[in-house]
């Protein structure tokens, strides 16, 4: 049975010392990173995706790299599909920070969100958020402090960004197949390698079909 005389859980002073020296050491050994809210345009409820993806904003406030060592993940290997890139890492966010830097300014977000995504200013790489566990630590002194948040590394598919930081917004300058300088130009956009039309104009030159169908049993078509 526990001891009446050691409250371990309604401490409240030394639960604002435990979360004041984690945010210290955040600012120490953390590293600065820009967090981009997901905002989605036209989400298609079957498959729980969303082509059209913005990012207007981006918070910045320090994290610790828990996966300190290297990437973690499957890594770089060659798919029967195409070359992958697979790293993953860990980061640490402090849960007053957080609230501090993100959620007094949007409301609705009240944790990190599996889909979001983080930017590192120090890799120069930008990471989508796949899993966030709440309980990486057990209720130091009866209250949690920090999130432990699983990230992959992000595959650009032509989302839009606007969100007032060049390294960022550069991105899509850079990889967009079809950047439109309107971003309410959503209808009817077509990349390169879009156009049906030509690619069956072009296509009809390229095999003579008046011989045998190679798909008709070795009846003339």
């Amino acid at each position: 049975m526990p001891s009446v005389y050691f409250n371990n859980f309604n401490s409240y002073a030394e639960q604002d010392l435990i979360e004041s020296l984690i945010n210290e050491s955040m600012s120490i050994y953390g590293h600065t990173v820009y967090y981009l809210p997901r905002l989605l345009i036209k989400k298609d409820n079957v498959y729980g995706e969303d082509t059209l993806s913005e990012y207007n904003k981006a918070y910045e406030f320090d994290v610790y790299i828990k996966s300190y060592d290297s990437y973690e993940g499957d890594g770089t290997f060659l798919s029967k599909f195409n070359l992958e890139i697979r790293d993953s890492v860990t980061f640490t966010i402090a849960r007053r920070t957080f609230s501090k830097e993100l959620t007094t300014l949007e409301p609705d977000i009240q944790r990190p969100r599996e889909g979001d995504l983080i930017y590192s200013t120090m890799m120069k790489r930008i990471f989508v958020i796949k899993y966030v566990n709440q309980t990486a630590i057990f209720y130091q002194m009866g209250s949690l402090q920090i999130w432990d948040v699983a990230c992959d590394v992000w595959e650009y598919s032509d989302e839009r960004f606007n969100t007032g930081v060049p390294e960022i917004d550069a991105i899509e300058t850079t990889y967009s197949v079809d950047h439109v300088t309107d971003d309410t130009q959503y209808k009817d956009i077509l990349g390169p390698f879009e156009n049906n039309t030509d690619i069956k104009q072009e296509s009809t030159g390229m095999i003579d079909w008046s011989d045998i169908d190679p798909f008709s049993g070795g009846q003339i078509s």
